[in-house]
């Protein structure tokens, strides 16, 4: 274990002085290729030898608390790394490919929480979002891909919350990404008996002003969520989706009324991150979103189309006519 732990070391401190978001390690037929995600891009670092490989697999399970034994179902685990006094959460995830497991890593940096300020491209956007801090009820979406920066703004937002007001915040999630100051953060568990309906139940109790759901990712967590923001609170969550028109269609499937939408989604916040390209700003990445709000929301509802200015493709031609991005 010491080897691995070792080659460990020297893979996790490479890829956090790359600033990499995300490591892969990749099983080829002759050896394990291992590539950063960085700014947004994949990039090979370097490769290891099978025998290497199945030693530092078998200690990210060991320690991860995953089963060791266990190569033909995916798994996922946790654990907490220390570097330069920065924290940081290490996501694990295996998943069987022919004879080999993949391994992919999350890295989430512990004490860095950002600011609204620092995430997005065009300022009326972010005074749209910070205008959403004085809502008092009914639910607000992030939405995007996998990557976007859904996380980091609804924690970025929590923080702005907390600044502005001493608001009794309370988080169900699962996992819980990283610590946030004066907020109570509840683990979901479901193996122990901690669902999101457990978790409400008890959050209701604990006089909120704001509920924070990590995700969701079903028809049961939608109609929690919505059920949530129906008790008189603001409900903060987000959502995959790839546009802010298919979020609303999204939860349509997933069994959400057209009447309840209607009530109780407020806002709506479409994300894609742009890689910028200006000299003082490179290595740098900025969102820029498709909003709707309440008007919008009712205009899909009724089939009507979206106004084009809040569209990716008309925001990304805005970037590239102020010099943001080098290519549409």
């Amino acid at each position: 274990m010491n080897n691995a732990s070792a080659i460990s070391n020297r893979i996790l401190q490479a890829a956090i002085e790359a600033h990499a978001s995300d490591i892969h390690f990749i099983p080829q037929t002759s050896d394990i290729q291992i590539f950063f995600r960085c700014n947004g891009k994949r990039n090979f670092h370097t490769s290891l030898t099978k025998k290497q490989y199945m030693m530092i697999i078998s200690y990210y399970k060991f320690t991860g608390k995953m089963d060791i034994g266990e190569n033909r179902t995916p798994q996922q685990g946790t654990i907490h790394y220390q570097y330069q006094n920065q924290t940081y959460s290490l996501r694990l995830s295996t998943l069987p490919a022919n004879n080999l497991e993949s391994l992919a890593i999350r890295l989430l940096p512990q004490q860095n929480t950002h600011s609204l300020h620092q995430l997005f491209l065009f300022p009326q956007q972010l005074q749209i979002i910070q205008s959403w801090l004085y809502f008092q009820s009914g639910l607000v979406l992030l939405t995007g891909a996998t990557g976007s920066g859904k996380t980091t703004t609804l924690y970025a937002i929590i923080k702005a919350f907390m600044e502005t007001n001493h608001y009794q915040t309370i988080t169900l999630e699962d996992p819980i990404e990283k610590p946030l100051d004066n907020v109570l953060q509840v683990q979901i568990n479901e193996k122990a008996g901690m669902t999101y309906d457990v978790g409400l139940k008890a959050a209701l109790r604990h006089d909120p002003d704001i509920i924070m759901v990590g995700e969701i990712r079903d028809q049961t967590t939608a109609k929690f969520a919505f059920r949530a923001s129906n008790t008189g609170h603001l409900v903060l969550s987000t959502l995959h989706a790839n546009s802010a028109q298919g979020t609303i269609h999204r939860l349509l499937e997933m069994g959400i009324k057209p009447i309840d939408i209607e009530h109780n989604l407020m806002a709506v916040a479409s994300m894609q991150l742009l890689s910028l390209d200006l000299s003082k700003l490179a290595n740098r990445r900025a969102a820029i979103l498709e909003i709707l709000e309440l008007q919008h929301i009712r205009q899909i509802l009724q089939e009507k189309p979206c106004v084009e200015s809040f569209r990716f493709d008309h925001l990304r031609r805005k970037a590239y006519a102020y010099g943001f991005i080098k290519n549409l």
